[in-house]
């Protein structure tokens, strides 16, 4: 047999020929300000936020380590009745009694071990090597510039890896049940990437409740498949008052459909409604650094080509507001890692005022 009579090149062209029903094309504020409500809306449904139960957190600390300069704890909060968020949180030796820091949610992609690799905690050498790689110990980072940082477990990683993906080699604790939780999920009217964004948003309840932190300067980081929970989580969250995200912002078609990506990235009747620029316009006027190495083979077969203009896309809704310096595209010269150049200086610029 030597010829073949693929679907794939029908489903491009169908994508490629079909404008998202919620794209963001306004010419006002006005326009914007209606856009945005009913893309909320359409978004929230579309994750499946309106089928999660809310409940109150029950915070449990479970160990806490001193590290240089920082004290490393690990807690557990309730995100549902019956699931448990588990995460680090990274305070920074020094904080006066009464003082408010910003707060810092740092989240995580695939081969990361969940929390540990943004934490800097490479206790194996695969892991070590990951963080290496991808410049992975973007949370410790952050604790260093002062900020408190939260470095959760998503769901189907790390401590919160389904019991099929719970043996102790290195290659099951680098590895995640994601994608098994996601198509558990489907005909459930859920998905992975809803949960992550409504486990995040129980998170930053929790973070309200500290009185170390300041409320107003709370923002998000995350790196691939953290990246997918920055930018669905600060488009329906504006308690999150800056974001970093890195390589995960690139046109859905030739990045998720052409490209075959794990299966958290795909989530129903999204493709029909919302395209990447149109989430990222959700963000402004916030402060937004989208990261891109021009080398991420995640990009697509157009590379930079599939990812600036989504990028001028919400552009467009910052100029709406006046505010396009707040937008930064960073396209740095490599692969698919963390770069962190803008990112961290965001950090000082938008959460501490520093110049």
């Amino acid at each position: 047999m030597n010829k073949y009579y693929e679907c794939l090149p029908h489903y491009s062209k169908l994508m490629n020929d079909h404008a998202p029903a919620m794209r963001m094309d306004c010419r006002t504020l006005a326009e914007y300000s209606v856009w945005k409500k009913n893309a909320r809306s359409k978004l929230h449904t579309l994750l499946g936020l309106d089928r999660m139960t809310w409940c109150e957190p029950d915070p449990q600390l479970i160990s806490s380590e001193k590290q240089d300069g920082y004290t490393r704890e690990k807690w557990t909060i309730r995100t549902e009745p019956d699931v448990i968020m588990t995460f680090y949180r990274l305070v920074p030796d020094g904080i006066a009694e009464g003082e408010k820091r910003p707060a810092v949610i740092a989240t995580h992609g695939h081969g990361s071990c969940g929390k540990e690799a943004v934490a800097g905690n490479g206790f194996f050498p695969e892991l070590a090597e990951a963080i290496r790689v991808h410049n992975y110990d973007y949370g410790a980072a952050a604790v260093k510039k002062g900020a408190i940082v939260f470095c959760p477990d998503a769901r189907g990683f790390g401590e919160r890896r389904e019991i099929n993906m719970q043996r102790d080699d290195a290659g099951s604790r680098l590895s995640s049940s994601c994608y098994y939780l996601n198509f558990m999920a489907l005909p459930l009217g859920q998905c992975v990437a809803g949960m992550w964004v409504w486990d995040l948003m129980r998170l930053t309840d929790y973070i309200e409740t500290l009185p170390c932190v300041d409320r107003e300067k709370i923002g998000c980081i995350g790196l691939s498949g953290g990246g997918l929970q920055v930018l669905y989580f600060t488009a329906m969250e504006d308690r999150i008052a800056y974001a970093a995200c890195s390589g995960y912002f690139y046109g859905f078609r030739q990045a998720l459909l052409e490209l075959y990506n794990c299966s958290c990235n795909y989530i129903p009747h999204m493709w029909e409604n919302f395209d990447v620029g149109d989430i990222g316009s959700l963000i402004a006027p916030r402060p937004f650094v989208i990261e891109t190495g021009d080398a991420d083979p995640l990009n697509g077969s157009g590379g930079l080509g599939n990812v600036i203009p989504y990028v001028e896309q919400v552009r467009s809704a910052y100029r709406l507001f006046g505010k396009e310096e707040l937008l930064c595209h960073d396209i740095f010269k490599g692969p698919h890692m963390w770069h962190g150049t803008e990112s961290m200086k965001g950090i000082d610029r938008f959460l501490f005022g520093r110049t």
